[in-house]
């Protein structure tokens, strides 16, 4: 079964600068002759890579509340110019809206146990055609 990693969306407001940030990092790499894929930066490598390739996502907390995922392509561990590593979590450019989930706020990344993981918001009734502020809006007063 596979893992999956859940990251803060630090600066976003919403979905939707989630989605320019990854259109303007697609332009910025291809125009250097990079890959265009969304790519997330990180200090630490996770030790589980393994499970989490086999068809993680990486799920983005957006303004205390879990919002959407990207599945996970790869995770590259490379050394810095001054000698310390990173790791370069590689994502599909393709985002998938999930139901609202609340949490804290954390530093890094953590592992996020497939039972633990919002529906994707297709597969929660009702919710398709809410707009992101209401959905938000619901959450915060229990109603969803």
């Amino acid at each position: 079964m596979a893992l999956h990693i859940i990251k803060l969306c630090v600066g976003a407001q919403s979905i939707q600068d989630l989605l320019d940030w990854h259109d303007h990092q697609a332009f910025t790499r291809l125009s250097l002759g990079l890959d265009p894929r969304p790519v997330c930066d990180t200090r630490m490598s996770p030790k589980r890579r393994d499970e989490v390739l086999k068809g993680g996502s990486l799920y983005w907390v957006i303004k205390g509340q879990i919002l959407v995922r990207q599945e996970i392509e790869d995770i590259i561990t490379l050394d810095d110019v001054d000698g310390r590593s990173r790791c370069e979590i590689v994502l599909k450019h393709f985002h998938v809206q999930t139901a609202p989930q609340r949490r804290a706020a954390f530093q890094g990344w953590r592992y996020l146990a497939p039972k633990d993981a919002p529906a994707d918001l297709t597969h929660v009734s009702g919710g398709e055609d809410l707009p992101e502020p209401l959905r938000k809006e619901l959450l915060d007063i229990g109603a969803w």
